[in-house]
């Protein structure tokens, strides 16, 4: 495929703290669907392109390692390569590379590749990693998490800007001084100095977006002119252990605005746990053994999760879950965000049978995005109300499986 002209990707929006402009519509997945793993990437792509074809403006996959139960996809780009060619309009996203443990050159190229297969859909969101055990298979130290990540980015942005790549490690060439030693050094600083992204990739240095949990990461993704990434659910602060999240993330919200260097455009995507279904005690009765494992999950790890009844484990999690009524009131109450650019919805961890997961795109897509003002896409107008109550019919079954 030729190149083609980028379209302006949906967080192109410019909101403002108090005038917020129309935000884009996003769908998450962590593929964590109960299957063998081909299955898994097979179910997935059936909901990107579901979400595509009811007017979802980007679909973003994440990263893990080594673990099924935590995500199913090491191989974030090489995947969505295969979703691109199965798709034509809905935007492509990573959320995220775990940067530390990728050769920055190599993410470039591979996202350069995709960027152009894709016609111009990939949004690249990187961070540092949340999974401390998975650094040392990679020869790396989760304590060294941080500075990797700085390296590695700045990197990463040498390569789209077009600037050379390795010309400050060619100095490491030789540690004498002799001649034969110098001369090795000069050859291998001018061969670095012609060493440049192929294919140039400009264009990805305006969508590269950083994954934080702290004001500070707000203001250095600002700094930087990059997008921020919200999570769908963080750690309480201490002594606050029923904090909402939109207490929470409302100061990274304010230190990036604040930071945002004049003239840019704001890129905020907050993601969020949504499952919207027909029956509410049905979406409670399937979501209540998946709630339970990931708050027992969340606490392994230290994290401290509030309470044991379902509606504790739900706020404690920050999980919209119910009917499309149900889903809007709640979803309102965050007022977060209503100062992003793009709202990105997951199942995860409700995790629902794939039928229902095909549903609730459908309803969050044609009744909850609507009534709260996201998106900015239409739907495929093949899109019939015949398709629709097959999907719920086959949805209802499945609710019963």
């Amino acid at each position: 495929m030729s190149e083609t002209a980028a379209t302006p990707p949906s967080s192109s929006a410019q909101p403002s703290p108090s005038a917020p402009a129309p935000r884009g519509l996003g769908f998450f997945t962590r593929l964590l669907d109960e299957a063998a793993p081909g299955e898994r990437f097979r179910l997935a792509a059936e909901q990107i392109r579901t979400a595509e074809r009811f007017g979802f403006d980007s679909a973003w996959v994440a990263q893990h390692h080594f673990s099924a139960s935590e995500g199913g996809l090491p191989a974030p780009l090489v995947f969505l390569a295969h979703v691109a060619a199965q798709t034509s309009a809905i935007r492509l996203g990573t959320g995220i590379v775990t940067l530390p443990l990728e050769d920055p050159v190599r993410v470039a190229e591979d996202a350069s590749v995709l960027d152009l297969l894709s016609g111009g859909r990939l949004e690249l969101g990187v961070g540092s990693g949340g999974t401390a055990s998975s650094f040392p298979a990679f020869g790396k130290r989760s304590e060294d998490r941080g500075t990797i990540f700085a390296d590695h980015l700045a990197v990463l942005r040498d390569a789209f800007a077009g600037l050379p790549l390795g010309a400050g490690r060619a100095t490491t060439v030789g540690s004498s001084t002799n001649s034969a030693d110098a001369a090795a050094l000069a050859s291998a600083f001018a061969a670095a100095r012609e060493n440049r992204l192929y294919p140039a990739a400009p264009q990805l240095g305006g969508r590269l977006w950083q994954a934080t949990f702290s004001v500070a990461g707000g203001s250095r993704a600002a700094a930087a002119g990059d997008g921020l990434m919200l999570s769908r659910t963080q750690p309480r602060p201490p002594g606050s252990p029923r904090a909402s999240l939109d207490d929470i993330q409302r100061p990274i919200v304010d230190a990036y605005y604040e930071a945002l260097p004049a003239g840019a455009t704001p890129r905020i995507m907050a993601s969020r746990t949504l499952f919207v279904a027909d029956n509410r005690a049905e979406a409670l009765r399937i979501a209540e053994p998946n709630l339970r494992r990931a708050a027992a999950g969340f606490r392994a790890g230290g994290q401290h999760i509030e309470g044991d009844s379902l509606e504790e484990l739900i706020a404690g999690l920050d999980t919209h879950i119910g009917t499309v009524d149900d889903v809007i009131e709640s979803l309102a109450a965050d007022r977060s965000l209503d100062r992003v650019s793009d709202v990105v919805f997951q199942v995860h961890s409700v995790d629902p049978p794939h039928e229902l997961v095909l549903r609730s795109i459908e309803l969050i897509a044609t009744q909850v995005a609507p009534a709260l003002g996201i998106g900015t896409r239409v739907a495929d107008p093949s899109v019939s109300s015949s398709d629709s109550r097959s999907t719920e019919s086959l949805a209802r079954t499945g609710a019963h499986a």
